[in-house]
C-alpha cells in the first residue's frame, strides 16, 4: 500500500538548515495520485491540510460535497454532504470540527468530523469564500466577497458575534500567530486590511499597488512577508509587512488563484488555471527568483504538507476529458 509520507522522499540537510536549494528542474515531481469520488469535471476549490492528523480535506464546490483523504495513502476517509457551494474550511481541532464556507447556501455549516456529517448552519452574508480560524480567540472569520463583510463565528456557542464591513469585496483572510493579527483582502481596492482578533476592529490598511484583484494569500511570519496571488494581471506581489511595501512582482500564467508557503524550503506555490503551478523561490526574505511553471491542467489550488513539503492539487479535467482527482508531488531539493 502507497504510504507517502512514511516514505516521502528525504530532502538535503541545507533545506532544513535554510539555505536556498539549488534548483534542478523539475522544481516539482508528480509521485502519486488517486480518483476521488467525483463526480467529474466539476470545480474544486480550496485545500486544507491537518498535518498532526494526517488528513487533507478537499472541497468540491460545484459537487456540494467535502472529501477527508488520508495524506499517507490517499484513501477517502469521509465524503460530508450537503455542503451547497462548499468553497473553503476551516478546521477547529480542539474540537474535531470543520468550519464551511456554503456559498450556495450563503450559510456556514459546521461539521461533526467524528461523524461526517453537517450539524448546523449558521446564515451569513453573500457569498462567503475564504475562512480562518484563530484559536488564540476561538474565533472563525469569514470573509463574505460580494456582501463586502467578515463575519466572525464564536466556536464555543456557533454564534456570529461581529461583522467587519468594508466598501470592497473580500479575499482569502490569513492570521499570523506571530504578530497576533488577521490580514484580509480588500481585492476591489488593492488594499489589505489589518484586523485585531482580540477586539476585531481594523487597525491597519496596506495597500498593494500593482496588485489588482488581490485574492489569493500566503504569510511567512517568520521574516513577516505575505504572498498575493493577484487575479488583475495574474500576478505575485511579495509584501513587506514591516514597512508595508510590495518588495517583489511576478508576471505569472493566466488565472491565478490559490497561494501557499512552505516555510522549510522557502518556496510559493501559485495556482494558475490556465494550467500551472508556478514556483517562486525565497532566498532570503529580500531576494526571490522564479524557477518554474510546472504544467498542471486545470489546476487552480495547491496546498502544502510543512511536515513533509509534499504538495497537493487537485484536478477536474485532462485532455478535455472530465475527472476528480487528487495528484501529489514532491519537490526537488
Amino acid at each position: 500500500m502507497l504510504k507517502l509520507r512514511d516514505t516521502a522522499v528525504a530532502l538535503s540537510i541545507a533545506c532544513f538548515a535554510g539555505v536556498a536549494p539549488a534548483h534542478a528542474a523539475p522544481a516539482l515531481t508528480k509521485i502519486a495520485e488517486a480518483d476521488l469520488p467525483g463526480p467529474g469535471g466539476l470545480r474544486f476549490d480550496y485545500l486544507r491540510v491537518d498535518a498532526a492528523g494526517g488528513r487533507l480535506f478537499v472541497t468540491h464546490l460545484s459537487a456540494n460535497q467535502i472529501y477527508v483523504v488520508g495524506l499517507n495513502d490517499l484513501r477517502v476517509i469521509g465524503t460530508i454532504k450537503g455542503t451547497p457551494g462548499v468553497e473553503d474550511v476551516a478546521y477547529v481541532p480542539e474540537l474535531n470540527r470543520l468550519y464551511t464556507s456554503n456559498w450556495g447556501e450563503n450559510k456556514i455549516g459546521v461539521v461533526d468530523l467524528t461523524r461526517m456529517e453537517v450539524v448546523e448552519r449558521i446564515a451569513t452574508a453573500n457569498k462567503p469564500d475564504g475562512i480562518e480560524y484563530v484559536s488564540a480567540v476561538g474565533k472563525v472569520y469569514v470573509s463574505n466577497e460580494r456582501g463586502k463583510v467578515e463575519s466572525v463565528i464564536d466556536v464555543r456557542t456557533n454564534k456570529t458575534i461581529a461583522e467587519i464591513k468594508f466598501d470592497s469585496e473580500t479575499g482569502v483572510p490569513r492570521y499570523d500567530s506571530v504578530a497576533g493579527k488577521l490580514y484580509v483582502n480588500l481585492q476591489d481596492r488593492s488594499v489589505i486590511a489589518v484586523i485585531d482578533p482580540t477586539t476585531d476592529k481594523i487597525t491597519d490598511r496596506i495597500p498593494v499597488p500593482g496588485c489588482s484583484g488581490n485574492h489569493g494569500m500566503a504569510l511567512d511570519p517568520e521574516h513577516h512577508r505575505m504572498f498575493l496571488g493577484c487575479e488583475g494581471g495574474s500576478k505575485l506581489a511579495v509584501v513587506d509587512l514591516d514597512r508595508g511595501q510590495v518588495i517583489a512582482t511576478f508576471d505569472l500564467p493566466a488565472g491565478v488563484d490559490f497561494v501557499d508557503y512552505d516555510p522549510g524550503l522557502r518556496r510559493i506555490y501559485a495556482a494558475c488555471g490556465a494550467g500551472a503551478i508556478a514556483i517562486v523561490q525565497q532566498d532570503d526574505p529580500d531576494h526571490y527568483r522564479r524557477l518554474e511553471d510546472l504544467r498542471a491542467e486545470s489546476v487552480h489550488t495547491v496546498v502544502v504538507d510543512p511536515s513533509t513539503h509534499l504538495v497537493y492539487a487537485t484536478q477536474e479535467r485532462e485532455g478535455g476529458r472530465g475527472i476528480a482527482r487528487l495528484v501529489v508531488f514532491q519537490p526537488t531539493p
